[in-house]
């Protein structure tokens, strides 16, 4: 986790414990995006609210805070374990991913989320069944339906 992501969780854990930081990432060179979820769904109202807690932190960022959308962010292991049986995206950063045998470079996996441990998520792809480190994920996100 990055320490971006670390303060944005830090500062709405204690002013909106019900809020769930998907993901927050700072894009290009002065934007921070932050992806949001609650039980009882993203409204703008929430969204202004989780804008004020993070307000410090735009005195560095142009911020923007959005619900996840159809094609919501997959950050965490929880995450993946959530959406078993769902359709994703994975990008991976670098390398081989794990088990990928012939399909060693690509880039990307599209396919069925059938399992997630703690260190790494299992995806059932058009040309086989690959398992990708969390850590050799760049982003990822599920597809719509």
């Amino acid at each position: 986790m990055s320490a971006i992501e670390q303060e944005v969780e830090t500062r709405l854990a204690q002013a909106e414990p019900e809020v769930e930081v998907l993901l927050a990432e700072v894009a290009g060179p002065t934007t921070l995006r932050v992806f949001v979820d609650h039980p009882q769904g993203v409204t703008l109202e929430l969204c202004e609210r989780v804008s004020s807690v993070l307000a410090p932190l735009r005195e560095t960022y142009a911020l923007e805070v959005s619900s996840p959308g159809a094609e919501r962010p997959l950050a965490k292991p929880a995450h993946y374990r959530r959406f078993l049986g769902r359709r994703a995206r994975i990008r991976i950063r670098r390398g081989p991913a794990a088990g990928s045998g012939a399909g060693a470079q690509r880039r990307s996996y599209t396919g069925e989320l059938v399992g997630a441990s703690e260190r790494e998520v299992t995806v059932a792809a058009a040309d086989g069944v690959v398992s990708i480190p969390y850590a050799d994920i760049h982003r990822s996100h599920l597809l719509g339906e």
